[in-house]
C-alpha cells in the first residue's frame, strides 16, 4: 500500500541527482528575450487571461521551456512553439478539474480547428487553437502537420482515459501506466514541433524506422519520469496518483525515497534505451541524414531542457527551485496544500 503522509508531520525527500547524469549540454534559443513581449500580450489578447491568470501562467516558464526545445528556431516559429506550450500548459490544468464531457467538448474543439483551420467561431479556445495553428501551417510541411495532430489526438485520448481512472478512483499498474504516459506527457506533438521549428519534415521512411521510433520513446520516457519525480511534491499534495512515485509505492510497497530512487532508475534505463539507439542509426543519404541529425539533436534538447525547466521556473518548486536544484532536498508538502 501507498505510504500515508500526515500534514502535522515534516517530511524531506531527495531528488534523484538526474542532471548529473544526463550528458546533454543545456541550449538556449538567443530569440527568447525577442518573443516574450508579445507572448505575454498574446496571453491577454487571445487567450482572454486576467492579468493574474496571465502572470500565474508565465511563472510556469512556456516560454524559457520553449527556448531550451527549440534552441536554434527563428523568431517567428519560436514564438509559435511557445505559443503552443502555452496553450499545452491550460490544457494540461483544465484537464485535472474537467469531468468527462468537458474533456470531449475540448477535445473536439481542437480537432475541429485543425481539420477545418478555416472554420468561423468565436469560441475562446477554439481561437487559441486557430491563433498559433494559422502560424504553424504556414510553413510546417504536411507530415510534420499530421504528426502535431495526430500526437494531440492521442494525447486527449489518453487524457480522458486518465479522467475516468480518476472519477473511477483507480490506480493503475505500472505497466499500464508507462504505456498510456507516453501520450499524456505531450511529448508527441512537440516532437512535430522540432520539424517545424527546424524547417524540415522527415519523409516517411525515417518517422516510422523502429530505431527513431524507440529513441522517440526513450525520450519521451525520460521526460515523462522528470516530470512525475520532480511534480510528484504538488500532485501529492493535490491528491493526484497518476504518477510514476505513488504508483511505485503502491505496487511494489515502497517507502517514498525508495520509490523516488527508483523512478530515478527508470530514467537511467531510458536514457541507455537511447543511447543505445543512437548507435545503430541507420543512414538515408547525405541530404536526410542532415535533417535526422537535427531531429535527434531536438530530442536531446527536449530532454535536457526539460530538467533544468523544472527548477528554473516555478512550476513545480516555486521560489525555491534554484536551491533544490543545488542540494535536492525537497520538504514534503501537506496534503491539499498548493505551492
Amino acid at each position: 500500500m501507498a505510504t500515508q503522509f500526515s500534514p502535522e508531520t515534516t517530511w524531506t525527500f531527495l531528488l534523484p541527482d538526474l542532471l548529473t547524469i544526463c550528458p546533454y549540454p543545456l541550449r538556449l534559443n538567443h530569440h527568447l528575450n525577442d518573443t516574450l513581449s508579445d507572448a505575454d500580450k498574446w496571453l491577454v489578447e487571445v487567450c482572454g487571461l486576467s492579468d493574474d491568470k496571465a502572470e500565474k501562467l508565465k511563472a510556469t516558464g512556456a516560454a524559457l521551456l520553449g527556448a531550451n526545445f527549440y534552441a536554434d528556431a527563428d523568431a517567428t516559429r519560436l514564438r509559435v512553439c511557445i505559443d503552443y506550450l502555452s496553450f499545452a500548459f491550460l490544457v494540461d490544468d483544465w484537464l485535472d478539474d474537467y469531468e468527462l464531457g468537458d474533456a470531449r467538448a475540448l477535445w473536439q474543439t481542437c480537432m475541429t480547428i485543425f481539420r477545418d483551420p478555416n472554420v468561423e467561431t468565436e469560441d475562446r479556445k477554439a481561437l487559441m487553437v486557430k491563433s498559433f495553428f494559422d502560424r504553424f501551417r504556414q510553413t510546417a510541411g504536411p507530415g510534420c502537420t499530421e504528426r502535431l495532430i495526430r500526437g494531440l489526438d492521442l494525447y486527449f485520448s489518453a487524457s480522458e482515459r486518465e479522467i475516468e481512472r480518476r472519477m473511477n478512483g483507480n490506480i493503475s499498474d505500472v505497466e499500464s501506466y508507462i504505456d498510456y504516459r507516453r501520450d499524456t506527457s505531450g511529448c508527441k506533438p512537440c516532437y512535430a514541433m522540432i520539424e517545424y521549428a527546424a524547417g524540415i519534415d522527415l519523409p516517411a521512411e525515417v518517422i516510422s524506422h523502429p530505431v527513431i521510433n524507440a529513441m522517440e520513446e526513450a525520450a519521451n520516457d525520460m521526460i515523462s519520469w522528470c516530470n512525475d519525480i520532480y511534480s510528484y511534491n504538488k500532485e501529492q499534495a493535490q491528491g493526484d496518483i497518476h504518477n510514476l512515485v505513488m504508483i511505485l509505492m503502491y505496487e511494489q510497497g515502497l517507502d517514498l525515497q525508495s520509490a523516488m530512487d527508483q523512478a530515478g532508475v527508470h530514467w537511467q534505463a531510458a536514457l541507455q534505451r537511447f543511447e543505445d539507439n543512437l548507435t545503430i542509426l541507420p543512414t538515408w543519404g547525405s541530404d536526410v541524414d542532415q535533417k535526422v541529425a537535427i531531429y535527434i539533436q531536438g530530442l536531446k534538447d527536449m530532454i535536457v531542457g526539460t530538467l533544468h525547466w523544472s527548477f528554473d521556473a516555478e512550476r513545480y518548486f516555486g521560489k525555491e527551485g534554484q536551491q533544490i536544484k543545488k542540494d535536492r532536498i525537497v520538504k514534503l508538502l501537506p496534503m491539499k496544500s498548493l505551492l
